[in-house]
């Protein structure tokens, strides 16, 4: 009795998504699910208190064609005139709260892959024509050439010199629902690719991706400061420029502590970042933050203090500014 139980409650864990159909029938979903670009979607999610994931795009251009809404029993999730561009992940699951605390139902979930399939768009439109990839030494790399057609036969190109990328299935994979995973990525990998597919007719080529290698070690930014000048005069224009070096795609925060903050001195920060190429095929991030106190008086004089801090922590530095 207790095996059957178990069993029931594992088969309302898979059952909690499903599709609705014409004339009110019901379909529990598979992994994956193909439908025609253009065909409507209606998914069901039992539960009274239930959240929704879907690809990414939807909510950034706040599509109309979407609708979800919470009814007694289920969430509904309604997607009208649908587009290749709209392939991707959808799940659902319960929330659990306690007050104002929520927490996902790890078991009462629901997901499903679905494939908009359009011969005009075998890969997934995305908004740009060109995609920066970050290749890290430590993690893998992903070239995000999805396509619409789960059937549709998909190769991996360099832009030059010109040739075809061999996936080995150990270093390079093709993942349907990815796109193309260098597992281990080095320097050897960098430069311009694009991705090809072929379903019943002529091959369409995807976006450039272009790769950079990134080498700099995880960690809080590595952090320096310089002054204009450390020994200055009454009235002169003094800079304070504290600069952070990191991985391309990580952000650094800065904040400042300097002499005159207590009684509100005015002063002039500004923050900027860009990309820099070593030489060596590797890029890194270069991000700075200049203080900028355009007449120095004597309250001015002192240490100036910079934080930098990415999600790894944070680097002081300090250097002294003084009165001649």
């Amino acid at each position: 009795m207790k095996e059957r139980e178990s069993a029931d409650s594992s088969l309302k864990s898979q059952s909690i998504l499903t599709q609705v159909m014409d004339k009110g029938r019901f379909q529990k979903l598979a992994a994956t699910l193909s439908l025609s670009a253009g065909q409507s979607l209606e998914l069901r999610c039992k539960g009274s208190n239930v959240t929704w994931n879907y690809p990414s795009y939807l909510d950034t251009f706040k599509d109309s064609r979407l609708s979800i809404k919470q009814l007694d029993r289920y969430g509904q999730l309604i997607l009208a005139n649908s587009t290749a561009a709209d392939t991707g992940e959808y799940s659902c699951w319960l929330q659990l709260c306690n007050g104002n605390k929520c927490r996902k139902d790890e078991t009462k979930t629901g997901s499903t892959y679905i494939f908009f399939t359009d011969k005009e768009e075998l890969f997934v439109p995305t908004p740009s024509y060109f995609e920066i990839i970050y290749l890290n030494p430590d993690k893998p790399a992903v070239i995000p050439c999805r396509v619409t057609t789960p059937s549709a036969k998909v190769t991996l190109h360099r832009e030059f010199p010109a040739e075809e990328i061999e996936t080995d299935g150990t270093d390079i994979i093709y993942d349907v629902k990815k796109g193309f995973v260098y597992q281990h990525p080095t320097s050897d990998h960098k430069g311009i690719v694009y991705c090809k597919a072929e379903s019943h007719g002529a091959p369409q080529i995807s976006i450039k991706y272009h790769l950079l290698y990134v080498e700099v070690p995880k960690g809080p930014p590595s952090a320096t400061i310089s002054a204009s000048s450390n020994r200055v005069e009454v009235s002169d224009r003094v800079h304070v420029i504290c600069t952070a070096l990191g991985e391309p795609d990580v952000d650094v925060n800065f904040r400042w502590q300097y002499p005159g903050q207590e009684s509100e001195r005015p002063v002039i920060i500004q923050n900027f970042w860009r990309l820099i190429n070593r030489g060596t095929g590797h890029t890194t991030r270069i991000s700075k933050s200049i203080l900028l106190v355009e007449d120095f008086e004597a309250r001015d004089a002192g240490n100036y203090i910079c934080i930098a801090q990415n999600l790894q922590g944070e680097t002081t530095v300090a250097t002294a500014v003084e009165l001649n």
